[in-house]
């Protein structure tokens, strides 16, 4: 039965082996007829048995366990006696449950023979003092078919028992580890064979990597357990907490069979088990609130698991009263998590994530279900531990949606090796995005520093850069150190946190499966190392943990924080004095120009090559259609336009599905600040001024600018105030 439900086969697979058990036992019994241990586990066999069918719908199996636990019951109790013909009746019945086992796994159904006159035989043993002479006949062979004893399953065919076995986790654990040492030296073969001319040598090392990954697979794949394992109890955790709360709600899954080395599985067990308790509890409104705000009485509650990027990833969505943004803030600051200064520097999103903080809470009166502030910041600390991340993601009125990303395994893993000041070091790839290697004038032409920091622009996107050997204090200074020119620079482009940042090291070397070794009580506490292996050429390299490099750089928040660096969000009004997060480029040659980075799609340098000529209008060949462009130096009327540059740089702004480009003298920074504006009494392109940076600075109004647009540019369509005008109040 290939396509039987796990609960099935599981079953199955407990009774088979149950019934061997039993086998035994009732033998032993017969010899010692008063140990009550041997009396206790047949009958606690039967009983499991006959619970279990009868919740999986077994009807014949349950009536002939029923009828043989109830003298079981009055054997154990001492109403009975055991005899030689109760013993023989026994045995039938074990033959009995048997046979129906083997036909489930055949045909699903436990019905293919009659019992009943083995049923009526137990029942007339509990009744009766004397036994019938019938028990002591031979087993019975059911009409038809098939033979029912011992010898049934050789005559059947391979029992779900056969095909499966119960190995001692210990000893996966104990195998796990000899293969990752076999790991380790083959790494050192495969490095040795390199510098080697011998061709039989060299096949023999390459027969021995196949074996070697082939038998790592294998027994990585002993370790995987699916996600549904875990999952099965969380329906009944969300029934029972639903009647508490007195709301109603729905469990959906999808992804059960998404597979989990069991480490990690048990390592997420209680993260995923605070997760549902605040969805039911906080996420779920009372189905008259639902009712009354247009949504169904019942609530819903996704739990979702799949594979991408060699990482599992876990969503847990519901479609409740979503997170109280104005709540956290004023619990952060009841609190003492944050002052008013900070909160005001958080966006929406930022805002949210409050409620990793630690000991943080919003409820007013704590319950048995939640409430003391234990459990948020537990689920972050404890997804950490294992090379995971966490975010929520939040609509009020919509729902709320928890994303985790997890490794698959943590014993083996692939990484970049790298080296800095002379030592070597491992970068797991499941945090690795690219490789970039500038020369010594690219490096000086594209490196540039903001606010005192170095960054890159990547593709549009300033991506900020951390030397690892001043990060972990082996080398004073950055790349650029004087007296210390570099002629190549390499950056590892990472992801922490969702945050994307250059590692600037000194030599990227080569890739290859690396053996995590937990550091020594002197290493532990330090957060930029994850663990340590041994390479191939036997030298020890300490694994960079790639969240704690962001942190200690100051390029990600311990609080779940995501940095701006590619317009991806836009400004979050607060009160007097708002704070607008804002793209500032330069016009002509010395005019300063804002744009809410809310109406930037995305920042691009375009060569002059690319730019065609389609009537009276500029249009360059983008993404796979005409991107229009828009000189601003030239519609605002500016007089002192520089010299157009090559690479032309460009603000893509989109609109209701069309993009438009408008082209600057120079793209300068990306800033959040809180502005106070100076109103222009006549409408047009600018809005207003501001201050920013200590220089006047005028303010683009996107929306009059795509307003203004000819036709050709936005044919058929209305400019949508709520979209492009919302940034500015």
């Amino acid at each position: 039965m290939s396509d039987m439900d796990d609960i099935v086969r599981e079953f199955l697979v407990e009774s088979s082996e149950g019934l061997d058990t039993l086998d035994r036992n009732l033998v032993a019994l017969e010899r010692k007829p008063g140990d009550k241990e041997l009396m206790g586990g047949i009958f606690r066999a039967i009983h499991t048995i006959k619970g279990t069918c009868g919740f999986l719908g077994f009807g014949t199996l349950e009536s002939v366990a029923h009828v043989g636990e109830s003298l079981l019951s009055d054997l154990r109790d001492g109403r009975k006696v055991l005899t030689p013909e109760i013993t023989s009746a026994l045995l039938r019945l074990v033959d009995a449950v048997r046979a129906m086992l083997s036909d489930i796994e055949v045909t699903g159904a436990d019905g293919q023979q009659d019992f009943s006159e083995l049923i009526e035989l137990l029942a007339r043993l509990q009744r009766s003092d004397v036994a019938p002479l019938a028990v002591v006949a031979a087993p019975a062979i059911a009409e038809g078919a098939a033979p029912v004893g011992p010898d049934a399953a050789e005559a059947r065919g391979t029992q779900a028992s056969d095909s499966n076995i119960r190995v001692d986790v210990s000893l996966l654990d104990r195998l796990m580890n000899l293969v990752g040492e076999l790991v380790l030296a083959r790494n050192q073969i495969l490095q040795y064979t390199a510098t080697q001319d011998d061709r039989g040598f060299v096949a023999t090392s390459q027969r021995l990597n196949l074996i070697t990954a082939e038998l790592q697979e294998g027994v990585m794949r002993t370790r995987m357990q699916p996600i549904g394992n875990l999952w099965a109890k969380f329906p009944r955790i969300v029934r029972d907490l639903a009647l508490t709360c007195r709301k109603q709600i729905r469990v959906e899954m999808e992804g059960r069979e998404t597979e989990l080395d069991r480490t990690i599985l048990e390592a997420i067990k209680d993260p995923l088990t605070h997760i549902i308790r605040n969805a039911v509890d906080h996420g779920m409104e009372l189905p008259a609130d639902r009712v009354a705000r247009g949504k169904p009485a019942e609530g819903c509650l996704r739990l979702r698991a799949y594979h991408e990027g060699g990482q599992v990833n876990i969503a847990i969505s519901d479609d409740g009263g979503g997170v109280n943004a104005e709540r956290v803030q004023a619990k952060a600051l009841q609190q003492g998590l944050l002052t008013v200064e900070q909160l005001a520097r958080l966006t929406d999103r930022e805002v949210v994530n409050l409620i990793f903080a630690p000991g943080f809470s919003t409820v007013e009166r704590v319950s048995h279900i939640s409430g003391r502030g234990v459990g948020m910041d537990v689920v972050k600390t404890n997804i950490e531990k294992i090379g995971g991340t966490v975010d929520v993601h939040s609509v009020p009125g919509e729902g709320t949606t928890l994303r985790i990303k997890i490794p698959l395994t943590l014993a083996i893993i692939p990484a970049l090796n790298v080296s800095s000041a002379g030592d070597r070091f491992a970068i797991p790839q499941v945090s690795l995005l690219e490789l970039v290697r500038l020369d010594g004038n690219e490096a000086r032409r594209k490196i540039e520093m903001v606010h005192g920091a170095p960054v890159y622009r990547l593709r549009g996107r300033l991506l900020p850069l951390v030397s690892l050997e001043h990060l972990l204090g082996l080398e004073p200074g950055f790349w650029g150190a004087p007296g210390r020119p570099h002629e190549v620079v390499n950056i590892v482009v990472l992801q922490a946190d969702e945050q994307a940042f250059g590692l600037v090291v000194d030599d990227i070397n080569d890739t290859e499966e690396i053996v995590v070794k937990p550091l020594g009580r002197q290493l532990k506490g330090i957060s930029a190392f994850a663990g340590a292996t041994i390479m191939g050429d036997g030298r020890v390299a300490l694994i960079l943990d790639v969240l704690g490099l962001a942190l200690k750089a100051g390029v990600a928040s311990d609080r779940g924080k995501h940095r701006a660096t590619e317009p991806v969000a836009g400004p979050r009004s607060t009160e007097a004095g708002e704070r607008h997060t804002l793209l500032l480029f330069q016009l002509g040659l010395e005019r300063r120009v804002a744009i809410p980075l809310s109406t930037v799609a995305r920042l691009e340098e375009l060569p002059r090559s690319a730019v065609e000529r389609v009537g009276a209008h500029r249009v360059v060949q983008y993404r796979g259609r005409l991107l229009p462009l828009l000189r601003l130096a030239e519609l605002l009327g500016e007089t002192g336009v520089a010299e157009e540059r090559d690479p032309i740089p460009v603000v893509v702004c989109h609109h209701e599905g069309r993009d438009l480009g408008l082209v600057v003298e120079n793209i300068l920074d990306i800033v959040e600040e809180r502005l106070t504006i100076h109103r222009r009494e006549q409408e047009g392109a600018i809005f207003g001024t501001a201050v920013i940076q200590g220089k006047v600075t005028d303010l683009l109004d996107a929306r009059a600018v795509l307003d203004g647009a000819d036709v050709f540019l936005f044919a058929g369509t209305q400019a949508n105030e709520s979209q492009l005008a919302g940034a500015w109040p």
